[in-house]
């Protein structure tokens, strides 16, 4: 290679993206790409901590196969060929979740590390990075759904308490108003005679209701069609009792169309929020984030320890229906572009225009 094809080949690769990735050893970026070095004969994971290799020298590939095909062997240090130490670690997490699922009684931290074969505390680090929810909770919240099928299919409440794993009826009762929203007679009934006040008002933004229960409120959507957000709600609550809401409960909706419109007013009435517990820590780290300020997917996954769940962050703020409330519309793409919103991308955009200019 002469001069100029060295000075070339040196330009290419400094304008490419992936040799940011390479020059920061970054391990998000292995499996996306491989490069090789031309004075070694060797190809690498982006992660690789041999000495940097010239720019000028570097090849990048798509996969191994590819390097292989060039003529280049996988390097030693980091094995390029093999699998990489995050799938590794996937599936180690992936078979003890199917091992929790499967166990009578809820395994402890020490039978799950004794399993994987490695210590309890790189365990607990390792499962809650890839899940977003340490052992115990991932544990907790597989009770919870066997509890409520349990209560759909069992005789007693008992029953189900104890075919769902508890140890005792005591434990379960302690956060059975957080788990179901309800008690559990009522929960098995299907919610009946549980009684959802809600009404629907008109904002800048279109139609938007509002609905509460006993314990707060429990559904803030927005729409064009009052008729449709009505029958959103039934089929949240399918066997509940919706009572219209009298002039008292339209205090609450004036609160909530007063933040849309005014976004620096906060909303100070009581939350019913539910949702898995993972869900509610991404929940509870977007009501962190102050007006006029925006954070990606990806901030809030390190915010709640969980650097790998970027896309279960994007699922749970999918997954909430308390519009405002849990301000899931400052939450955008890494570039700052705007994404999917539940309740349409321009209202999301309303939204942080009001808050910017606020």
């Amino acid at each position: 290679m002469n001069a100029n094809s060295r000075s070339e080949q040196r330009a290419a690769t400094l304008a490419d993206p992936r040799w940011a990735a390479v020059r920061a050893r970054d391990a998000q970026a292995d499996g996306r790409f491989f490069y090789s070095v031309r004075t070694t004969g060797v190809y690498c994971r982006p992660s690789c901590p041999s000495r940097a290799a010239r720019p000028e020298n570097v090849v990048f590939h798509a996969t191994a196969a590819d390097a292989e095909r060039a003529g280049f062997r996988a390097c030693r240090r980091c094995r390029p060929d093999q699998p990489t130490l995050a799938t590794s670690q996937a599936a180690m997490v992936a078979e003890l979740c199917r091992y929790i699922e499967a166990a009578e009684r809820p395994p402890t931290l020490e039978q799950l590390a004794r399993r994987a074969g490695i210590s309890a505390f790189h365990l607990h680090r390792v499962f809650k990075s890839i899940t977003g929810v340490t052992p115990k909770a991932y544990a907790d919240a597989h009770r919870a759904r066997r509890i409520q099928h349990e209560l759909k299919r069992n005789g007693t409440v008992t029953d189900a308490i104890y075919g769902a794993g508890y140890g005792s009826s005591g434990r379960f009762y302690e956060g059975a108003g957080q788990l179901l929203g309800m008690t559990p007679t009522r929960y098995r009934s299907g919610g009946v005679d549980t009684e959802i006040r809600f009404a629907i008002g008109q904002c800048s933004l279109g139609a938007i209701l509002v609905a509460r229960s006993a314990r707060g409120v429990c559904a803030i959507m927005m729409g064009d069609d009052p008729d449709a957000l009505a029958r959103e709600l039934q089929d949240r609550f399918p066997k509940a009792q919706l009572i219209g809401g009298d002039a008292r409960f339209e205090e609450w909706v004036a609160k909530v169309i007063g933040v849309v419109e005014a976004p620096r007013l906060g909303l100070d009435l009581p939350l019913d929020v539910r949702g898995t517990a993972f869900q509610r820590r991404v929940w509870q780290a977007l009501r962190r984030i102050p007006v006029g300020r925006t954070a990606s997917y990806t901030d809030i996954a390190k915010r709640i320890g969980s650097p790998r769940s970027v896309r279960a962050v994007a699922q749970a703020c999918a997954a909430n229906a308390l519009a405002v409330a849990i301000p899931c519309h400052r939450v955008v793409r890494s570039d700052g572009s705007l994404s999917g919103y539940r309740w349409g991308v321009e209202r999301k955009r309303a939204l942080l225009e009001r808050e910017a200019a606020a």
